[in-house]
């Protein structure tokens, strides 16, 4: 099976967790203490995400991420 590339947005909580989402698998998120127990974490709901979904995720491209203030 080939493996596909996703995109991980990881940000830190006001608890200090750090929390992961793939913006191409909808729903697919996951948290953790460290970034190492965060990434294992982030693979194994992604494995899930797909395996739930049955299909193929969408081929979505990073175009980048902004911080805006209002």
């Amino acid at each position: 099976m080939k493996k596909r590339e996703f995109t991980v947005i990881i940000e830190r909580d006001e608890e200090g967790y750090f929390v992961a989402e793939v913006p191409e698998l909808p729903g697919c998120h996951t948290q953790a203490k460290s970034l190492d127990t965060l990434m294992n974490r982030v693979k194994e709901a992604m494995g899930l995400c797909l395996d739930e979904k049955n299909e193929k995720a969408p081929k979505l491209q990073l175009v980048g991420v902004q911080r805006i203030a209002v």
